[in-house]
């Protein structure tokens, strides 16, 4: 179906066609520029029409892609181009300055491709995309040699020491996984899939994935768009499959009246990141009348751990269902024992979405990877907690780290509280989430201050918007005496939880 439209974003359309002539075309630039095999390539930008063509571009030479936020700042940036040795950055005029200082600093990065320059006198001593794409022969791409163990992606995840941890993701990973997601959503050729979710992020990147692997269509939302323009988009574009997150579901419940919209095209809703509540489903069932909702749960390093399949929605409140078709999950205690219904133990997950492991840190990998049943195999310690009902429905019941979701992003702790420490005048500093109808989590901070010194949660807050992205920003800060410790002198971050039950709303 090379005519048919694979990609609309504003105004712009792609047919597959024309999608797969620009990123050949992408893919000799790189490979003209010694981008090949195994070579990482990070792709810093919006969800745009190139950021999907990038990726594939990227693919197509043989190299690795790794999708980073545009929300990113400078010295994260540097940090995460010189972790994956990067070779290539492919970005977006409106990102320079905060990629230029960056990959001045990247000591193996070779060229930047920016894809949306008039002129390579705009941003002089970089490369030009637009220019080297007018030279590139599209009818084909560059013969690579590529199987399906050569790794595909890295997918930068916040790690439990507050550094970022690269997941490396294979060609069979993905495609096992897009395929298995395939099967129990039952996506077709027919199906217009809104792509609302940041493709840096595998929720959204995989919107791509399943749109192309079906032949449907992807419809990309413009940075920063509004809920009700979301809508609006929606319902011209005659969308069918909505994915979302919770915090997605609560904003879009402050609408109070959704007539003007008819989103009866929609079929399938789904979310991850967290449970949906009673909230949620009544929210997404007034604003999507004839949508199946699928509740499902996942972590980066094997894409998706479970889904639950809609009929059982009322019936399982609470749960996130059962393991994706060809995978296999189990609990284990703190001695490797398989623990049977009703018991917490820490998932497993085994199976070929399954990742490599971690870019660069065989520790962390030796930790979450194990041997599994059969000799030579792997499986995936997710290091989450969870019980089994006497059907073999999972519920969610806590992380053995202290990461924080908010806002359907991960919020490490420690990178917050290096920042809040860096401030002068701050003695010590702790960083929770706290139970958050809208925001599934909100982090909070509190602060200690120096002795004569005078903070003020302003000043602190504004330092934290100069150095991370805007969902790690604290939502509240207090200034406290002191931290509660425990008897070895660490903070006690337990107590300091404890003091913020869950909303009464949640079921």
């Amino acid at each position: 179906m090379p005519d048919k439209t694979a990609l609309v974003c504003g105004q712009a359309r792609v047919t597959y066609r024309e999608l797969a002539g620009r990123a050949y075309q992408l893919a000799w630039a790189l490979r003209r520029r010694g981008i090949g095999r195994g070579d990482r390539v990070l792709m810093f930008s919006d969800n745009t029409i190139e950021a999907a063509i990038s990726f594939w571009g990227v693919l197509a030479t043989g190299a690795v892609a790794v999708p980073i936020s545009p929300l990113t700042k400078t010295e994260k940036l540097a940090w995460l181009l010189n972790h994956c040795g990067a070779s290539a950055l492919i970005t977006e005029r409106r990102l320079t300055a905060v990629f230029v200082p960056a990959a001045r600093r990247a000591t193996q990065l070779r060229t930047v491709l920016v894809c949306d320059l008039a002129s390579s006198d705009d941003l002089p001593g970089e490369s030009d995309w637009a220019l080297a794409l007018a030279s590139e022969k599209a009818d084909a791409p560059p013969p690579i040699c590529c199987d399906e163990a050569d790794l595909a992606a890295l997918i930068y995840t916040s790690g439990t020491t507050g550094r970022p941890k690269g997941v490396m993701l294979t060609h069979r990973n993905m495609i096992s996984a897009t395929d298995s997601i395939c099967q129990y959503l039952a996506l077709c050729e027919d199906d217009v899939v809104h792509g609302i979710m940041p493709m840096a992020f595998d929720y959204g990147l995989y919107q791509l994935l399943l749109s192309v692997r079906q032949g449907a269509r992807l419809v990309l939302a413009p940075p920063f768009i509004l809920l009700g323009q979301v809508l609006k988009q929606a319902v011209a574009e005659a969308v069918t499959v909505f994915p979302g997150v919770p915090t997605v579901f609560a904003m879009l419940g402050e609408l109070k009246d959704v007539s003007p919209w008819n989103l009866s095209s929609v079929r399938v809703v789904t979310s991850t990141a967290a449970a949906l509540t009673n909230r949620h489903v009544a929210i997404i069932h007034r604003i999507f009348p004839n949508a199946r909702i699928f509740s499902m749960y996942g972590v980066t390093d094997c894409k998706r751990c479970t889904y639950l399949p809609p009929e059982d929605l009322a019936r399982k409140p609470g749960s996130v269902g059962i393991a994706i078709p060809n995978t296999e999950l189990w609990l284990v205690d703190d001695q490797d024992r398989r623990v049977g219904a009703h018991q917490v133990g820490q998932l497993v997950i085994r199976g070929p979405t399954v990742m490599r492991g971690y870019w660069g840190d065989l520790e962390e990998t030796s930790r979450m990877l194990r041997p599994g049943p059969v000799v030579g195999e792997v499986v995936l310690y997710t290091g989450d907690l969870c019980r089994l009902d006497d059907e073999g429905y999972l519920y969610f019941v806590g992380r053995m780290d202290d990461i924080i979701k908010s806002r359907g992003e991960k919020v490490p702790p420690q990178e917050v509280e290096m920042v809040l420490s860096a401030i002068p005048g701050v003695k010590e500093t702790a960083v929770i989430g706290v139970p958050d109808k809208l925001l599934g989590q909100a982090v909070k901070a509190f602060v200690v201050a120096e002795e004569g010194a005078t903070l003020s949660e302003t000043d602190l807050r504004r330092g934290c918007r100069e150095k991370l992205e805007g969902f790690m920003v604290p939502q509240s800060i207090a200034i406290v005496a002191s931290l509660p410790k425990n008897a070895n002198g660490k903070i006690n971050k337990l107590a300091l939880s404890e003091s913020f039950p869950a909303p009464s709303n949640l079921p």
